[in-house]
């Protein structure tokens, strides 16, 4: 499988993504992957595979790198004869965060015709923002967290029945998410929660809620992971999500229910639909009384949440064989040549 790992991006998420790419370098064994790193300044570095370790980014030695330039069909490198294509195959977009989960890199490859694992513009806008998920959920039938949206022009003289979780409505990793157990904290919580964000959700936190994750992708059918009940205090914070997730090995199933097992596949299933058609995902549910609850979608999850698959190199060779294409529309300028003859040509 011919292979890029593509990662890094203008991101709060940045090391963390390089995290991921390092992982799934150890993971994707018999691709031998290649990696292109995108830094804060949006530019592209081919990334030699024994260089992917994590102070080869931070001391910034990668700018040593090939640099690389997008054009249509390929990311090239520049040299003294012109451009040169590099055969780097299917791009995985493993950018967390801004960039790469908001549509950004997605809208890019696209543009130029680069064959890609991620979610599309429509899928990313949906999933970046926790007010757009909700209202996409909602309007599968889907059934979320209740929740009000505050704005950081708004009034902070608000009613609320606590204890709270605050959350920036476009931000992963559970930065800027703080729990408020009195309205001592909410000033504090929201000052917080705006240095990363002008709007934020305000959830009630559900005291001891079952959580668990579902993954998964379609391909000729749906693939989908293990459920993962994750192991977290109060709440799944940054740690517990982040410098976990490069652990070796895999987790285990969690114990439900036959009927939980199945509510939880067939809301994936409804979500992922054909709109993530080309990207792995990962659901985070609540169960509340038995209910099936959507919390958030992660649409490029740390390390693509590989340790929840059984064959997980498998299905990123199968995905990248059945990526959906975009259609051509043919251009015949048939409206313009009828104006120039209904006017003699001088159109």
């Amino acid at each position: 499988m011919n292979i890029t790992i593509l990662f890094g991006g203008s991101s709060y998420e940045h090391e963390i993504s390089i995290v991921s790419a390092i992982t799934l370098k150890k993971v994707l064994k018999k691709s031998n992957p290649s990696f292109i790193f995108c830094d804060a300044n949006r530019e592209f570095y081919l990334i030699d595979s024994k260089n992917m370790k994590s102070n080869h980014f931070s001391d910034g030695a990668y700018k040593k790198d090939k640099k690389l330039v997008l054009k249509k069909g390929a990311f090239c490198t520049e040299g003294m004869f012109g451009l040169k294509e590099q055969d780097l195959g299917t791009v995985l977009n493993l950018i967390h965060g801004r960039d790469g989960e908001d549509g950004k890199i997605a809208s890019l490859l696209e543009f130029n015709d680069i064959a890609y694992i991620s979610p599309r513009v429509d899928a990313s806008v949906l999933s970046y923002n926790k007010l757009y998920t909700k209202l996409y959920a909602q309007s599968l039938g889907v059934k979320v967290v209740p929740y009000s949206l505050l704005n950081s022009s708004d009034t902070r003289d608000i009613e609320l029945d606590y204890p709270v979780i605050v959350k920036p409505v476009r931000l992963g990793s559970s930065i800027g998410v703080s729990i408020v157990k009195s309205a001592d904290e909410l000033d504090y919580a929201l000052d917080v929660a705006f240095e990363f964000d002008s709007q934020v959700v305000i959830e009630p936190f559900i005291e001891g809620v079952l959580e668990y994750n579902q993954a998964g992708c379609k391909t000729t059918d749906f693939e989908l992971s293990i459920i993962e009940e994750p192991n977290k205090e109060e709440f799944l914070d940054f740690e517990k999500k982040y410098l976990d997730f490069s652990r070796d090995g895999k987790v285990s199933d969690a114990d439900v229910t036959p009927e939980l097992k199945t509510a939880m596949q067939e809301t994936f299933k409804k979500v992922y639909s054909d709109i993530f058609a080309g990207s792995i995902i990962r659901c985070d549910f609540f169960v509340v009384d038995g209910e099936v609850l959507l919390n958030e979608i992660n649409p490029i999850p740390g390390s693509m949440a590989n340790y929840l698959f059984e064959d997980f190199e498998g299905m990123v060779k199968r995905l990248s064989s059945a990526l959906p294409k975009e259609s051509s529309i043919k251009i015949d300028y048939s409206y313009i040549h009828s104006i120039q003859s209904a006017k003699g040509g001088k159109a």
